[in-house]
């Protein structure tokens, strides 16, 4: 189904039209409860679990969208990668990032917490620049939102790229190391939280830390998962 239709079926229009922004805030903001990041809990985010009205609008109102959205939990490799730039600020502190993936904003937050001179988030989900929005307010940071993905562009004027969860799909952790192990090459410091998914890479990384991060079985199978920062090492 074409997005707009997605939009037209679950009562709400689609992204980019007039009021479109403040009505997609409004049902997030109905349909979710800002709580503590489990690893993170300097930050507070706008967050589904199994019993708010939104895990249930998702798999009925809006069942042609991902009945797990990205947005509105702390995924494992978000957590971990958060943590991780927030008790090492010199990672990303006066320089340009990028957050792929942001879902929630969650590691774009961390990353304008950490001292950040500009951070970039990166998602092509519909939902997410309206969860960015109220989670950057709520936070008290500002992060820049590009409806995109950027895989495979130069990424002109960034020094860090930040990723949380990308090794879970083939098609997409393939291109995700070709095109970060290419931007490490022109010497841009590509970070990824991962907890060990299917398609995680085995070499061409270096481990820069793990920790064991506290889930949710609403989108996990089970309730802490180790959970590693990787850095991608040039071809």
């Amino acid at each position: 189904m074409h997005l707009s239709a997605k939009a037209d079926a679950a009562g709400l229009p689609p992204a980019g039209e007039g009021e479109s922004m403040l009505r997609y805030m409004d049902f997030i903001r109905s349909r979710t409860t800002l709580t503590r990041v489990p690893l993170v809990p300097e930050i507070e985010l706008y967050q589904a679990t199994e019993m708010t009205e939104l895990w249930r609008a998702t798999a009925a109102d809006l069942e042609k969208w991902d009945d797990s959205p990205f947005w509105a939990f702390p995924w494992a490799g978000g957590q971990a990668l958060a943590r991780h730039v927030l008790d090492h600020p010199e990672l990303v502190a006066g320089l340009r990032v990028a957050d792929f993936g942001t879902g929630s904003g969650l590691v774009a937050i961390a990353a304008s917490k950490a001292g950040a001179s500009r951070v970039v988030a990166f998602d092509v989900d519909p939902f997410c620049e309206a969860a960015v929005r109220l989670n950057t307010a709520h936070n008290g940071v500002t992060v820049e939102f590009q409806a995109r993905s950027p895989l495979g562009t130069e990424l002109a004027g960034i020094d860090v790229v930040l990723a949380g969860d990308v090794f879970y799909q083939r098609d997409m952790a393939e291109r995700f190391l070709v095109w970060g192990r290419a931007l490490a090459g022109r010497g841009i410091r590509v970070l990824a939280g991962d907890p060990g998914r299917l398609y995680s890479p085995q070499q061409g990384v270096k481990d820069r830390g793990s920790h064991d991060v506290p889930t949710s079985t609403a989108i996990e199978d089970r309730l802490l998962m180790k959970t590693w920062v990787l850095e991608l090492l040039p071809e």
